[in-house]
């Protein structure tokens, strides 16, 4: 593919990816390898770079852009040479119009960068998680320790007492180590949060919402494989991707029950009132991620978000209902909106009297309500909201 060639083929997957964020269609990595699984004259050379200039341009558009070419003009603005590209050649893009527009820049749609100035988030960080993340792997202390491991390539040594931080784009699946259950990539703030639950060999943890597992795996190298993990989710895809991951890890994950929504007591009932943690990594809208999933700001309104914190009160309440009275809930959004971390927690607390919040522990990170607070300008990790929930004495 010629440069120019790369430039349209980004503007065509752009127009697709427009497309299903405004009517909440399939995400852009499933749309991109679609896109390329019918044009195998594409080279991966070829793959990469479109990848790489989509990306670009998906960071350099604030608020949804009305097509694909207006979102390429975008990133015209901060690179021109990319304007030559636009040569009418017979696999480029049209040359430039007189009266055409480039689509607007910025952090996000309007009402979601208020929504996070409102929530105390400075500028720094808001553009911070338009940056690339880096790769962090958790070392898989089930089966070798950070000291002993011996990988193809150095990687730094991070706060987390199991984590090691390489470049973007560093190819840690095809490594023996990760074959081998030694390393799982997990970012480091994830793994921080991990640390910072009180877990002791013995205990009864559900991952309430556990998803394809990585916070289970880190919880069960906790554990040590001795205690009670329960892994749960309403996603049968999701978790069913746990178990060949906790087999590669040594893991036990001693129960992995799929709920049915708006029925999950019936799944759980031998558990009410016995965890001594549960884990409530809750579905959100991912403004903390946003650097791995920069076109997920153009597919949050402000509907979903009330479904979303709606949604995060109702697995709060069914969190409730599991713990033991000595136990206690740890509560997780990758998000950096208060609408889904410390306004949470309040509604919690005024629905359920005689709880408390207690602080919880991270070396890093900001105080945020009755929480913690991590994000990519001042922590280096993804965005993060954690806070701890206890039934009262």
């Amino acid at each position: 593919m010629t440069p120019s060639a790369r430039v349209q083929a980004a503007i065509e997957l752009l127009d697709d990816i427009i497309d299903a964020a405004k009517t909440k269609g399939a995400p852009a990595d499933r749309l991109i390898a679609n896109y390329f699984k019918q044009r195998r004259y594409a080279g991966s050379k070829d793959r990469r770079a479109v990848r790489e200039l989509l990306y670009s341009v998906i960071r350099a558009c604030g608020p949804v852009p009305k097509n694909g070419r207006a979102a390429m003009l975008r990133l015209a603005e901060i690179d021109p040479s990319i304007l030559l590209l636009f040569d009418g050649s017979k696999h480029g893009p049209e040359p430039v119009r007189d009266n055409e527009i480039a689509a607007a820049g910025g952090i996000a749609p309007e009402w979601l960068t208020d929504a996070l100035a409102d929530s105390g988030v400075s500028t720094e960080a808001m553009e911070a998680l338009l940056d690339r993340a880096s790769l962090d792997v958790r070392v898989n202390t089930l089966k070798t320790d950070r000291g002993r491991i011996d990988l193809p390539q150095a990687g730094e040594i991070l706060t987390a007492p199991h984590a090691l931080r390489f470049p973007t784009g560093t190819l840690v699946e095809h490594w023996p180590q990760y074959r081998d259950g030694q390393i799982e990539v997990q970012d480091h703030g994830s793994q921080l949060i991990c640390e910072a639950v009180h877990v002791a060999q013995g205990d009864t943890v559900i991952d309430l919402c556990a998803g394809a597992g990585g916070k289970t795996l880190a919880l069960a190298a906790r554990l040590s494989n001795e205690g009670t993990l329960v892994a749960c989710d309403t996603d049968k895809r999701r978790l069913g991707n746990l178990a060949p991951r906790a087999q590669r890890a040594g893991a036990y994950i001693d129960h992995t029950v799929l709920l049915d929504p708006n029925r999950e007591l019936e799944a759980l009932a031998q558990w009410v009132g016995q965890a001594n943690v549960v884990l409530v990594d809750a579905p959100c809208s991912g403004t903390g991620t946003w650097r791995r999933n920069p076109e997920a700001r153009w597919r949050l309104d402000q509907g979903e978000l009330n479904r979303l914190t709606k949604l995060q009160d109702q697995v709060l309440d069914i969190a409730a209902q599991l713990v033991h009275p000595k136990g206690h809930i740890v509560f997780v959004t990758c998000s950096l909106l208060d609408a889904e971390g410390a306004d949470r927690i309040e509604a919690f607390l005024t629905r359920h009297g005689g709880w408390e919040a207690p602080p919880i522990g991270l070396p890093s990170g900001s105080k945020r309500g009755k929480g913690m607070r991590l994000d990519p300008y001042h922590a280096g990790t993804d965005g993060f909201f954690v806070a701890m929930l206890r039934p009262g004495c």
